[in-house]
């Protein structure tokens, strides 16, 4: 996040970040969600930030996907023959990008599992609120055991996104 916030701010862009650790959904709920769909509805670009836990983002990230891309504001479902619809995205004019740090090699994730976390991600949540193929998302592996070489690697790769993203 620090390196996202830092590269925007050097290139003087507006920014806003959503730290579901600091706010607490469960008080005041119906109005940080508000204020998140707000967020959301202000920016041109989101970057969505997650380590992954049990082939899945944080519970606070699946909670934010749950309560702020909601049917209506996100995505609404068009009816396409009697019992059944698709959904139509509602933020497909959206550039998203997210970073998911995995604690395991890319190896057993992307062959035994079959990077069931992307895939959930692109067909469960991104096609119903930005449309198919809209997101990007970037993985980077076994980040505990890394050498602090490779994490500048990661980060630089960041870097280099954050950049192409502006000159769009």
């Amino acid at each position: 996040m620090k390196t996202i916030q830092h590269e925007l701010k050097q290139h003087k862009q507006n920014i806003e970040i959503i730290d579901l650790y600091k706010d607490d959904l469960s008080i005041k709920k119906k109005e940080v969600i508000k204020h998140y769909q707000e967020l959301v509805t202000w920016a041109d670009r989101i970057y969505i930030i997650s380590p992954v836990w049990w082939f899945r983002c944080t519970p606070l990230m699946e909670e934010f996907f749950d309560v702020v891309f909601t049917p209506g504001f996100a995505y609404k479902f068009m009816p396409l023959i009697p019992k059944y619809g698709y959904p139509k995205p509602l933020l497909s004019s959206k550039k998203v990008r997210t970073y998911l740090t995995h604690g395991a090699p890319a190896l057993p994730v992307l062959t035994l599992y079959l990077n069931a976390v992307k895939l959930r991600l692109s067909l469960g949540v991104y096609s119903f609120v930005f449309g198919w193929f809209k997101a990007k998302t970037r993985q980077f592996w076994s980040v505990p055991f890394v050498t602090q070489e490779k994490r500048e690697k990661y980060l630089d790769r960041v870097r280099k996104d954050i950049q192409k993203d502006i000159k769009q």
